[in-house]
Formats: structure tokens, C-alpha cells, sequence
């Protein structure tokens, strides 16, 4: 298909019903770990749980999608999310059932109960089918010009935003009422069963995907007629380490790593320090993310359809992180009003780093190795998303706010990083 000829709207509406109900738990996560059994430690565990069982299955799901079609895979995706949120909500309905008592002086105190176990199955079922991110990247990727792709892949992260505005203010309302916690699950559920109609119905495929060879090293003609012609055949559907020796392709990961270990330190310590420090609760949560949502919708949106037609890529790239970098920094001091504060500062910094980061990624990659590319980088947010999720309880126990500057330090090192990249695309991008 031609890229003009597919609107990208279907793949944003599902991508919002995606992250809406994704979101819908993000503001009472914590206290429901906590009221189960669990502590800091316990919750950065079953934060991790998607990103563990992601780094098998998006880097599989990814490869599929360069041959079966990304409609189909996406798909796969998102019935798996639909059954997860099933075991989740039996979760809120079982009785809270002890397993083991746990006191150490490493893991903190903390009761490992059913429901608890329930949570974490679910979380590492969506995480196996959890390639719908790479999918829906390489789809975009099928569909759009070069000279589009920051702005366009800047609307994917405005429909992520638009879901976590009102997935969070949807739970603070949801979340206060009679039937409490199970309101927002139930609301879940629904919301992901409403994705996959949308893909059924609304989502065209994106482009023609069928295994194929194609002639890696092609002999010259020049070459002596009695010499035989060495090719090189290998399917489409490259590995991991074919992937990863692409020219340009590694240093472009290794940044995506530092980002997102970066982003799981703080999404792991910050719903804790609201919780302990600032004493918010599950609304006082909810707004917050909520407000920061809807600055990066007016960043990722207007504000980077403008800029992207007046500076690169790249220098965007290496703007955002600098600006990310103050905002971990501010939120370093703990305070409400420092707080607010940053969430200018995360809105500008995220909102123009990452589109970009992904647009560079798309241009880098071949257009028929996308889905391959993408579900190898879906590998290295994953990895960096065990480690984040499960070092920032442990951090936050240690260092309080301290984690903050950890993830500071990492985005500065993106920041440095950015140079070379940019130095870099001359060479080998």
C-alpha cells in the first residue's frame, strides 16, 4: 500500500485505548500492593513483571509483524492485554490469602498473599504478548515519509498522553467511589476489549508482508567469468544479533537503554515519595500525572510540529535530554512546589527527546527490517525496565529523593551521548 493512501488515526485511537486503560491503575498501584501485603520493594516486582516477559515476546512479536502483517500481530498483542486485565480483576475479587511471611533486612518486611500472586501473573502475561509498541512504531514507520516522521511518531506519544490524562482522573473518580479500587479494573477490561474491535474494524494493514530473501553480498560483474557469484541469502526476519550489527543501530539502542532505566527509577520511587514524603494520595497522584499528561500533549503536539521543521532530529534529541536532566535534579529536593516545577521541564525534556529518538531510530532501520528493529529495541526498554523497576524500590529505601539524582545522572549521559550521535550521522547513520 502507499504510505498516503493509510490514515494513521485508527492506529492512534488504538494506541489511546491501549494507555488508557493501562493508566486507569497507575494512580492506586502503590496502595493496593501496600494493602495487600506488598511494600516498596513488592511494587517495584510487579511494576517489573511486564518489561521481564516483554524482553522475549517483543522482540518475537516484532519479527512476526515484518511477516504476517502488523494488523495480525497487534492484534495478538492486544487480546493478550484483555486477559491479563481478566487475571487482574479476579485478583481484586479472591480473598487475601497469606503464602509467606518475609522480614529481611535486603527486601524490608513485607506478606506475600494470593492476590498479590494474581497481580504479578497478569503483568507477565500482558508483558509476553506485549509487542504492540514495536508493532505500532513499525507500522508508522510502513506508512510515513522520512520528512514526517518526527511529527508523526509525536502524535503517537499525544494519543499515549490523551490516555494517561483521563485514564488517571478517570481512577481518582472511579477509585472514591462505593465499589472503590474494582471500578477502574472493570472500566480496564472493557476499554481492552474495545481495542481489539478497533483493530478488527478500523485498522488496515499497513503494508504487504510475506517471507522473502534478500541478496545480502552480490558478486560484481567485473569479477573473472569463470568465477562463480557468492550471494548471501537470509530471510527477512532478522535475529538479534543480526539486528544489532546494523550499521548505526547499536548506539541508537544503547540510548533508548539509558532513557528508559532513567524513566523506571523515577516512575518506580516517585509514586513512593508521594506517597511517604509528600503525603498525597491516590487523587493527589492522579492529577499529577494527569497534568504532566496534558503538558506533553501540547508539547508532543504543536509545540513539536512547529520545531521539528526547524531543527533536526537530532538536536532535539540532545535539547530534551538536557532539559529531563533538571527536572530528575529538581525533583532531587522534595518539595511540593519544586515538584510542579519540574513537570515543565520532564513535559519539554520527554516531549522532544523521545519522539525523536524514534524517528531516528525508523530512518536508521531498513524499511523491511522495521518490525525486526523495533521489537530488538522493545528488548532494550524492556531490560533497562527490569532494572529500573527493581533497583528504584531498592534505591529508594537507601537514597529517598537520592534516586532522583541516579536518574539525573543517566539522562546527563544522554545528553553527552547525543553529541556523538550527532557527530556520528555523517558517518554511519
Amino acid at each position: 500500500m502507499a504510505e498516503s493512501k493509510i490514515s494513521i488515526y485508527p492506529l492512534l485511537t488504538v494506541n489511546f485505548i491501549g494507555t488508557f486503560g493501562l493508566s486507569l491503575v497507575l494512580p492506586f498501584l502503590i496502595f493496593l500492593v501496600e494493602r495487600l501485603g506488598g511494600n516498596a520493594v513488592i511494587y517495584g516486582l510487579t511494576a517489573s513483571m511486564y518489561p521481564v516477559f516483554q524482553l522475549v515476546g517483543g522482540p518475537l512479536l516484532g519479527r512476526w509483524s515484518d511477516t504476517y502483517g502488523r494488523k495480525k500481530i497487534l492484534l495478538v498483542s492486544q487480546v493478550g492485554t484483555l486477559i491479563s486485565w481478566i487475571i487482574f480483576l479476579a485478583a481484586m475479587i479472591i480473598p487475601v490469602t497469606k503464602i509467606i511471611d518475609v522480614k529481611s533486612v535486603s527486601l524490608g518486611t513485607f506478606v506475600l498473599t494470593v492476590p498479590l500472586l494474581f497481580i504479578l501473573i497478569a503483568r507477565a502475561f500482558d508483558g509476553i504478548t506485549g509487542g504492540n509498541v514495536s508493532v505500532a512504531n513499525a507500522y508508522l514507520a510502513d506508512i510515513t515519509s522520512d520528512a514526517d516522521r518526527s511529527s508523526v511518531y509525536g502524535k503517537l506519544s499525544v494519543s499515549t498522553n490523551l490516555g494517561f490524562i483521563f485514564g488517571p482522573a478517570l481512577a481518582g473518580i472511579l477509585s472514591v467511589t462505593v465499589y472503590g479500587e474494582i471500578l477502574p479494573v472493570i472500566v480496564a477490561v472493557l476499554i481492552s476489549f474495545a481495542g481489539i474491535l478497533m483493530t478488527i474494524f478500523l485498522l488496515p494493514e499497513s503494508s504487504e508482508h510475506t517471507l522473502h530473501v534478500v541478496p545480502l553480498i552480490k558478486s560484481s560483474e567485473a569479477e573473472d567469468s569463470d568465477k562463480k557469484k557468492i550471494s548471501l541469502l537470509v530471510s527477512n526476519k532478522p535475529g538479534f544479533l543480526e539486528v544489532m550489527r546494523m550499521k548505526g543501530i547499536f548506539r541508537l539502542l544503547v540510548i533508548y537503554f539509558l532513557i528508559f532505566l532513567s524513566y523506571n527509577l523515577f516512575y518506580t520511587a516517585f509514586p513512593v515519595h508521594a506517597a511517604n514524603n509528600l503525603k498525597w494520595n491516590s487523587a493527589s497522584l492522579g492529577l499529577y500525572f494527569s497534568a504532566l499528561s496534558l503538558l506533553l500533549v501540547f508539547v508532543e503536539g504543536p509545540m513539536l510540529s512547529w520545531v521539528s521543521k526547524r531543527y533536526s532530529d537530532y538536536s532535539l534529541l540532545t535539547f530534551g535530554s538536557f532539559m529531563l536532566t533538571v527536572n530528575f535534579v529538581l525533583l532531587v529536593y522534595g518539595t511540593n512546589f519544586l515538584t510542579y516545577i519540574s513537570l515543565v521541564f520532564f513535559a519539554f525534556g520527554n516531549g522532544f527527546m523521545w519522539p525523536s529518538l524514534m524517528s531516528i531510530l525508523s530512518k536508521t532501520a531498513k524499511k523491511e527490517f522495521q518490525g525486526a528493529v523495533q521489537g530488538v529495541s522493545t528488548s532494550f526498554t524492556s531490560l533497562a525496565s527490569i532494572v529500573g523497576l527493581v533497583a528504584g524500590g531498592f534505591m529508594f529505601s537507601f537514597f529517598d529523593t537520592g534516586t532522583f539524582f541516579i536518574a539525573a545522572s543517566i539522562i546527563l549521559g544522554v545528553f553527552l551521548l547525543s553529541f556523538k550521535l550527532d557527530y556520528s550521522k555523517k558517518d554511519d547513520l
